[in-house]
């Protein structure tokens, strides 16, 4: 059964049963004749209609995302404002009908309709609210759990990359080589290693970190791996400087120009270039990595689980507004495509009513 189905469902249910309730009691009272009953189906009429216009202002006033204590006097009031209409509409119907006898004969009979009608829109009001609280919460625990799992596969895939022996046998055979030849330099290179080893440790601790943070780990990489193949590997770099307004997923960029250098350059016999260039407008980041070489089908497959966790971390956090796109931008280079927007997702605004 769809939101819909089940919306209209408890909709008609909830007050078809308050009337029947009623149209009982009155039965079981020798109350019950075509006066009384014709008010009872027009409460019904004017209940679901009301309620249901009510639900519509709730949702188009945002009423969902405002916090209990300040929703508690807006039900309240609104309880009262739809029992004074309902019973006046009501009674503007069954007066045209000729059958409203003396429920308006005072100000006590006016008030003691109203004060009837209170509790049947609060406790709609009750039932409405508490159901979506209910459905916010379970749908905001599913996302977290989403998220933790991808960020505890993206851990294992760093750890994993932390022991394959290639990464760190590289990174201190470069280093190695600079201790002789260049001592300043190697203690850099000690220091920016260390630097990606506890950022990569901490990454699972953040949703997202601010951009400066995340392209500080990027030239820390970049400058290991400029060590490593030299006059091979050229880096440029462009940044708008609107983009450490932003934040992005820990590592992403980092993953994104990792990609490059191995599955691009590193297999070009005389090297090639990665650039890194940022632009910002409208409150959107665009992150545009380039690296020499072609994408072929089975980069695709090894970056396969790569793409994949990348994609589905910008889809937990920013929704639809964000995308990632990898693709040959002419014969010799591949372009890597972020868009990052500027707000992450609030899960519980983006549940669908």
């Amino acid at each position: 059964m769809n939101k819909k189905t089940l919306y209209w469902s408890c909709q008609i249910g909830g007050w078809l049963f308050l009337v029947l309730a009623q149209t009982l009691y009155l039965k079981l009272s020798d109350a019950l004749n075509v006066q009384t009953a014709t008010s009872q189906f027009l409460l019904l009429f004017f209940g679901i209609l009301l309620s249901h216009l009510y639900r519509n202002f709730i949702v188009k006033y945002g009423w969902l995302k405002i916090k209990i204590i300040s929703l508690i006097p807006r039900v309240v009031f609104a309880s009262i404002l739809l029992a004074i209409v309902s019973d006046y509409v009501q009674y503007g119907v069954e007066f045209l009908l000729g059958i409203a006898g003396g429920k308006h004969q005072n100000a006590i009979t006016i008030v003691t309709n109203i004060v009837n009608l209170i509790p049947f829109f609060f406790s709609w009001s009750l039932i409405y609210f508490l159901f979506h609280f209910i459905e916010n919460y379970k749908k905001a625990e599913i996302e977290n759990l989403k998220w933790e799992a991808s960020i505890n596969e993206i851990e294992l895939n760093k750890l994993k990359s932390q022991l394959n022996p290639h990464f760190m046998f590289n990174a201190m055979n470069s280093i190695r080589a600079l201790v002789d030849e260049n001592p300043s330099k190697s203690k850099d290179a000690i220091t920016q290693l260390s630097n990606i080893l506890r950022n990569t440790l901490q990454m699972g601790k953040n949703k997202v970190i601010p951009f400066d943070e995340e392209f500080k780990i990027v030239s820390d990489y970049l400058a290991l791996e400029s060590i490593r193949y030299e006059e091979r590997l050229k880096t440029k770099v462009h940044l708008h400087p609107e983009s450490k307004n932003f934040n992005i997923p820990p590592l992403m960029i980092q993953t994104l120009v990792e990609n490059g250098i191995k599955h691009g350059i590193s297999k070009l016999i005389n090297g090639g270039i990665l650039e890194v260039e940022t632009n910002v407008k409208n409150d959107v980041l665009r992150i545009d990595i380039k690296n020499s070489g072609q994408l072929q089908e089975k980069d695709v497959s090894e970056n396969g689980f790569g793409i994949k966790n990348t994609k589905q971390r910008l889809q937990l956090l920013y929704g639809n507004a964000a995308s990632l796109h990898i693709r040959n931008l002419d014969a010799s280079t591949v372009l890597t495509e972020l868009i990052i927007p500027k707000s992450i997702l609030n899960y519980e605004s983006n549940i669908d009513r």
